[in-house]
């Protein structure tokens, strides 16, 4: 639609990026949005006051990006200092991105599916429940990295198992949920609290994980309603403009939600439904809203991941369901989701960091008791998020993952980084090939090619100390080792 003299005044829009993180927004997204958009970029540090300054004098009413979890508790900071200003999605909304302990907290409060979670600040209370709890159990990495193939969650089998794993990857806070065996899992995908595209995630036989980088395998037929409906359920409770949900389907046949998050792997397309959506939403009706037919992506789906990757600004036409044939009695029984504009929230915070933000405000009990700020030596203790090194910066959560549906070459490759705080972790072929499998853009086809021109230690050294030496590769070239790299930081986390 063309600008009107006489309409309303459209809000003036940002862009809110970090250094060193994907962006899932560009302008191709918003396409056919009259006014400039301005860009305002958080350079880590002693940034925020200048980040603060910047959205002011560029008079910006509304940010539009996701924030990793390593800035989350900055930016409640900077959206108190900017009252006026709107972020989307707002930092209550993107609460669970900060970590799993938040997804439990989240889901809890609105009463939504997930499995039973225990979730421990104290070392020998965390001891004191695997000493005694029933097995097997997940535990995961709750802050930080959201899955990435599977590295940060695992299954154990008895107490042992479990405290070695503690004692390995020093997970802090201890989440530990009961392991519900699964029949798979499902992603589904939201705008404006109606499902844009939902898809099966099976694991292999004989396994539990249903990443496709560790065997899974993916399909988009007869996503069951009920899953539909939590995750519904669970874009109103957070009052998202754009949500994914990853939702377990056990082999109890109960659903029950594992992930949940505004950050998300999604193809160009997706996003340009989305950046349609919030410009519909935005001009108030002004421009036109993505016209999403229900369970699209049953028909999309059946087109290859390379054609996907590429396919931009889909529009369809408006269905008329004809009364002499079959069509009005197929979909009679199939739910309608409506594209729905999100409702503001009021004033006051849902999720205050003074009230929520364990992560940084929790004072354990011997600090307490010898009268001292918190400065814990428990072996089960992380540094804390304010405490994170200029060296760990590149390892930022983009949020949920999946093999096949992170592919997209159009996202900006982040700076390769190699850490000296890290140990280096020695994978297995198996392992190296789930790995690379896990990158933006490798197939494996050219899994098989790296496998075939370096040995296993040679791809081990070369990850952890000097990854400049696989562009000895054919197939590997600067913007795909950037990815290599980033890759291994996160799964370093």
């Amino acid at each position: 639609m063309k600008k009107n003299e006489t309409s309303p005044k459209l809000p003036k829009l940002g862009f809110l990026y970090l250094n060193h993180v994907l962006r899932f927004f560009d302008y191709s997204n918003f396409k056919g949005w009259p006014d400039r958009i301005e860009e305002v970029v958080y350079r880590w540090g002693n940034d925020k006051q200048r980040f603060i300054n910047e959205v002011k004098a560029k008079n910006i009413e509304v940010l539009v990006g996701n924030i990793p979890a390593t800035a989350y508790e900055t930016f409640r900071e900077i959206a108190r200092a900017l009252p006026e200003v709107r972020f989307i999605p707002s930092l209550d909304t993107q609460f669970a991105n900060k970590s799993k302990e938040n997804v439990t907290h989240f889901c809890k409060k609105h009463d939504l599916p997930i499995p039973k979670t225990d979730i421990f600040y104290e070392k020998d209370e965390a001891v004191t429940f695997l000493k005694n709890t029933d097995y097997p159990k997940i535990i995961k990495k709750s802050y930080g990295p959201s899955n990435y193939g599977g590295y940060f969650v695992h299954k154990v089998d008895s107490f042992e198992e479990a405290m070695q794993l503690l004692q390995e990857k020093k997970y802090y806070p201890v989440y530990v949920q009961q392991f519900v065996p699964m029949q798979a899992d499902i992603r589904v995908m939201l705008v404006g609290h109606k499902p844009l595209c939902a898809f099966w995630r099976r694991p292999p036989e004989g396994e539990w994980l249903t990443n496709t980088s560790q065997g899974g395998s993916m399909d988009y037929q007869n996503v069951p309603q009920e899953a539909l409906d939590i995750a519904v359920a669970a874009s109103k409770a957070a009052k998202a403009e754009y949500w994914a949900c990853d939702i377990a389907l056990g082999v109890d046949n109960k659903y029950r939600i594992l992930e949940c998050a505004t950050a998300f792997a999604a193809f160009p397309y997706v996003r340009d439904w989305i950046g349609s959506y919030l410009m519909w939403d935005l001009s108030n009706g002004r421009l036109n809203a993505p016209n999403i037919p229900n369970y699209n992506w049953e028909e999309l789906g059946k087109l290859s991941s390379s054609v996907l990757r590429v396919m931009r600004h889909i529009t369809f036409g408006k269905s008329s369901m004809s009364e002499d044939c079959a069509d009005s009695v197929l979909l009679q029984n199939r739910a309608d989701y409506p594209l729905l504009p999100v409702e503001l929230r009021l004033e006051s915070e849902e999720w205050p960091s003074e009230t929520w933000n364990y992560q940084d405000n929790y004072v354990s009990k011997s600090a307490k008791s010898s009268n001292k700020g918190y400065n814990a030596e428990l072996s089960l203790n992380e540094s804390r998020s304010e405490q994170l090194t200029a060296s760990q910066l590149d390892n930022q959560d983009i949020g949920l993952e999946d093999t096949e549906t992170i592919i997209d070459d159009e996202l900006e490759p982040v700076e390769g980084h190699k850490s000296n705080q890290v140990k280096q972790h020695n994978l297995s072929e198996s392992e190296l090939r789930g790995f690379f499998m896990n990158v933006n853009g490798i197939g494996a086809k050219t899994v098989d090619i790296i496998l075939d021109t370096m040995s296993i230690s040679e791809l081990n050294n070369a990850l952890s100390k000097e990854p400049e030496k696989l562009l000895s590769i054919p197939t590997i070239k600067q913007k795909r080792l950037d990815l290599i790299t980033y890759q291994w930081s996160q799964m370093q986390g």
